[in-house]
């Protein structure tokens, strides 16, 4: 059972330690879908087919663009994120649940690289914007008379 709801991260050590063993003994038939030498475009083929039972990909041109721009700064090794509806395997919200015969596609390819990934955005998914370096919630302080400081 994990409790990570109610204990955090606490909560979560005895779940994280046997997914680790499990993982670690092959008993779990545990792989990965896709091994890091591949190509970014590659690793996004596989996903969509491997996990989501997608017939392939269409990149559009700009996706294409980023892809290879991706791949001449030396990113290229970088795990994939797809950030696609969560209404269905495909990337249409109107195509609910699992669904056959359908094509994945991706207009655009952005770098994560302090996190370490790529995100490959399906469709007309948006994303939430990262943080910067320094978040203004570090700057939120609370004095002694319970006076809060930096909120906006």
């Amino acid at each position: 059972m994990s409790e990570v709801w109610n204990l955090g991260g606490e909560g979560a050590l005895e779940l994280a330690k046997e997914v680790s063993r499990l993982a670690e003994s092959g008993v779990s038939g545990f792989k990965f879908i896709y091994p890091d030498e591949l190509s970014i475009s590659e690793k996004i083929e596989a996903i969509a087919s491997n996990v989501y039972g997608a017939d392939g990909v269409d990149f559009t041109p700009q996706a294409k663009s980023q892809i290879d721009k991706i791949s001449s700064m030396g990113y290229s090794r970088l795990l994939v994120c797809m950030a696609k509806t969560q209404y269905s395997f495909s990337d249409s919200p109107a195509l609910l649940g699992w669904t056959k015969g359908f094509r994945i596609s991706v207009r655009s390819v952005k770098v994560s690289a302090g996190a370490g990934f790529a995100a490959a955005l399906a469709s007309e998914i948006m994303t939430m914007p990262g943080l910067p370096t320094s978040p203004a919630a570090e700057r939120i302080d609370v004095d002694g008379s319970s006076k809060i400081s930096c909120l906006f």
